[in-house]
Parts: structure tokens; C-alpha cells; sequence
């Protein structure tokens, strides 16, 4: 099925990038820009998410695309980011769709800054939402603005920023991935 699919006029046309074939028990796909193929059992399907992270216009490594650590941790990024897309439609038009990458961005530089200990153990950056943020979330949205901004703003400047007092704990990020 993939190979008529391949040849098939309606997919030149439509200037697919990927074909999918199933009949419900096995499930096959196929990159058409890097030919890389796909074959699992369809109830599988979930666990090969990062074979269509292009889709999204995120570059893999193959190795890390198959390693079963990134593989969860994807899997978790892909929900937060359905989740956040659910909550905010605006960010699902592609207008906004650099805003919703850049906000993921960030959010992932965060998170593997916790891991690799660059934000100093205990005043990381999950810990100070948890305990910033009201017990609704309703300020969530508040809090991780003035953590980015303090990460935006280099450490001699940061008095005259008057950033709330558990923000300022986070270090300056310089490369301009807070900026804005």
C-alpha cells in the first residue's frame, strides 16, 4: 500500500510529506523527504511519536528518536503540548505556531536545565511554580512570565527589573530564547 501511495499522483499533489498505511493490526509509514520507513503493530503507533516530530518542524537525531528515555519524555512533551493547544486555540493557527514553538522551547531548555542542575537544585524551575502558583493555577500563566523574564535579564540589570524576589533566584540565559 505504501508504494502505490508513493506513486500515487494525489500524493505529489498534495506535496505530502509522510504516508501512512494500516489495516488496523500493523501500521506503516514513510518519510518522503529522508525515504526512513516506519513498521510496527498498530496499538504501537503511540510509541514511534518521534518519527513525526518534523511534522511539528523538530529536527531528530535517530539515536535519540529510538532511545526509550526521550522516547517517554517526548511522549509527556506531546501531551503537554496538545494540552496547551487545547486550552489555547489561538496557538494552533500557523500565524501563531512559531509562538507555541518558542514557548515549547523554552519550556524544554527549562526542564533539561533542572536535570543537568544548571538551575541550582532546590530553587528550580517546576519547584517555583509549584509553589508560586494559586491552588486553581490561576496565576500559573503570571509566574512562568516573570521566571522567563528574569532569565531574560542579565544579572546586573536585575535590581532595576524589580523581579519578584523567587524569580530572581533563576540565572541569566543569554542567547535571547527569554527574550520577549
Amino acid at each position: 500500500m505504501l508504494s502505490e501511495l508513493k506513486e500515487s499522483p494525489a500524493t505529489a499533489k498534495a506535496k505530502a510529506k509522510f504516508i501512512l498505511a494500516t489495516d488496523g493490526i500493523n501500521f506503516e509509514a514513510e518519510d518522503l523527504n529522508t525515504g526512513e520507513t516506519l513498521a510496527c503493530a498498530y496499538p504501537e503507533f503511540p510509541d514511534h511519536f518521534g518519527f513525526f516530530l518534523s511534522l511539528a518542524g523538530i529536527k531528530t537525531v535517530k539515536q535519540i528518536r529510538n532511545n526509550a528515555i526521550d522516547i517517554k519524555a517526548t511522549s509527556r512533551l506531546n501531551r503537554l503540548y496538545v494540552e496547551l493547544l487545547t486550552d489555547n486555540e489561538d496557538w494552533s493557527v500557523d500565524e501563531r505556531r512559531h509562538d507555541m514553538n518558542h514557548f515549547m522551547a523554552r519550556l524544554i531548555f527549562c526542564f533539561f536545565a533542572e536535570d543537568t542542575d544548571i538551575f541550582n537544585g532546590k530553587n528550580s524551575f517546576t519547584s517555583i511554580i509549584q509553589k508560586m502558583s494559586d491552588s486553581r493555577s490561576n496565576n500559573t500563566q503570571d509566574v512562568i512570565v516573570e521566571l522567563f523574564r528574569a532569565m531574560d535579564t542579565p544579572l546586573k540589570e536585575r535590581k532595576k527589573a524589580k523581579l519578584p524576589r523567587w524569580a530572581d533566584q533563576l540565572p541569566y540565559v543569554n542567547g535571547g530564547l527569554f527574550a520577549g
